[in-house]
């Protein structure tokens, strides 16, 4: 394949990057990349009112977060309103559009008596084919497309196939308002046409508007991108998603400790499938990724099933990769700050040797942090009510015994630790497991950890000695 095909993410910046655009995005992303062709990015921003700068940032942070990276500058639909505007005049001039004075009271009406009479075209046409020299003074007229008013409108579309629409329901569409601004549908046809983008991606509730927007392609005698509109996504109930079912946006899901390649590929299993395949490399989904593997109808989004996808890319990725990861999620987590200033060359260093036993445990990097506390623990340490139950006044003074036997281990180690409280027990005609729950206890503060052993090394001969010394009797 040449690089022809050009395939664009069109998000309105009135809100997040919603996971559903995410999708969207990955599936422009990697149909583009596969052909070697290129993905634009366009910010559809003619709404002034519910466009914010926030909003714009939010999608471009998420879009980088999930290393979708798009070619060339950004584009923003609003500054190309000249351009909208000359193509609507052109369209008055060719007499394929018209002027219409009608009142907003008029079109009220209209619409009324269109929905009571059942029919879905609620533009009566009133000024279609009137002289503009009738037209009333003071008003500010719309110019409207001249729809064709019989036969049909046909979209080929690679997902949902053949889509045909009988033109008599089709109203003749705004193109530009009347203070001048081009409408939504207007700008979409122009920009997509003069950005030369051959291949429209997007959610199946822009599938009426694919109908409105052959009917500019057809008017303007330009040829339509090919169309594909994909399945919404669903809870997990077959109701549309929603922010009780994870309808979140992607910051949402970076704050919860989700890691971008794990998302990728859990989006891209949203809808798509290969085989039984679930598990991709981004360079796998890139030579795997067809239209014709994405299904017709909604996926629902599980939440079980990316934490434990995300486990999975946990397990595999590598130690110093995830104590990197483990830095960069705490500016976007609760008491991120307070444990970010922990971070030294020394709880780096022992973040990076737990690693091994912590990403095992981990589904998501939150976990992984609630399993390194013990490391950023502060003396004395915070001991949790079941720990504190296992510190009995016997256990305190099996705990002063302990640290007696390791002050005199040497060299330090998980290995040399462990023989000298095995020593201990068998010793004292104790089961191993009555030395190793104090010991974590006042280790840790908790009653679940890494292996005891483990924990040992990693905090050191100091550190241990010091908090076996803060609980001791």
């Amino acid at each position: 394949m040449t690089d022809s095909i050009v395939t664009r993410f069109a998000p309105s910046p009135t809100g997040f990057l919603h996971i559903g655009g995410a999708r969207t995005a990955l599936f422009n992303w990697l149909y583009a990349r596969k052909h070697g062709g290129k993905m634009l990015l366009r910010i559809e921003d003619t709404d002034r009112e519910r466009s914010t700068e926030a909003a714009i940032a939010a999608i471009l942070d998420g879009l980088k977060w999930l290393e979708l990276d798009w070619d060339g500058d950004v584009i923003y639909q609003f500054s190309r309103a000249a351009r909208h505007r000359e193509v609507a005049e052109q369209l008055l001039a060719e007499g394929k559009a018209y002027r219409c004075y009608a009142t907003a009271e008029e079109l009220a009406a209209m619409r009324e008596k269109a929905r009571a009479e059942g029919r879905t075209r609620l533009y009566d046409g009133m000024w279609r084919d009137r002289d503009p020299a009738t037209a009333p003074s003071g008003i500010k007229p719309t110019i409207r497309l001249k729809a064709p008013q019989t036969g049909e409108t046909v979209i080929e579309d690679q997902v949902q196939g053949r889509v045909v629409w009988q033109n008599e329901n089709l109203d003749d569409l705004v193109l530009l308002r009347g203070d001048g601004n081009p409408t939504y549908m207007l700008a979409v046809v122009v920009d997509d046409h003069d950005m030369g983008v051959t291949h429209v991606i997007r959610g199946d509730d822009h599938l009426i508007n694919a109908a409105r927007q052959k009917q500019i392609y057809d008017a303007k005698g330009w040829t339509i991108p090919s169309m594909s509109h994909i399945p919404l996504i669903h809870g997990p109930d077959g109701a549309k998603l929603s922010k009780r079912h994870g309808a979140l946006g992607v910051e949402a899901y970076r704050a919860m400790g989700y890691l971008p390649a794990a998302l990728r590929n859990y989006l891209v299993r949203l809808g798509w499938s290969h085989g039984d395949q679930e598990i991709f490399s981004t360079q796998e989904m890139i030579e795997a990724f067809d239209l014709s593997g994405i299904g017709r109808s909604a996926a629902r989004f599980d939440f079980a099933k990316l934490e434990n996808l995300n486990g999975h890319y946990i397990r595999q990725s590598d130690d110093k990769t995830l104590v990197s990861m483990f830095e960069d999620v705490l500016d976007h987590v609760p008491e991120g700050a307070a444990l970010k200033a922990k971070l030294n060359d020394t709880t780096r260093a022992q973040l990076l040797q737990a690693m091994p036993s912590l990403k095992e445990r981990a589904k998501t990097l939150l976990e992984l942090i609630a399993g390194s506390y013990f490391i950023f623990a502060d003396r004395p340490l915070e001991i949790e009510a079941k720990a504190q139950a296992l510190l009995t006044a016997e256990n305190r003074a099996l705990v002063g015994r302990l640290r007696g036997v390791l002050e005199a281990v040497s060299p330090w180690s998980a290995e040399t630790t462990e023989a000298a409280m095995r020593n201990f027990a068998e010793q004292n005609n104790l089961k191993l497991g009555a030395v190793a729950q104090p010991l974590r206890a006042a280790l840790t503060g908790r009653t679940t950890s890494p292996g005891i052993f483990e924990v040992l090394a990693v905090l050191g001969r100091e550190e241990c000695l010091a908090r076996l010394g803060d609980q001791a009797a």
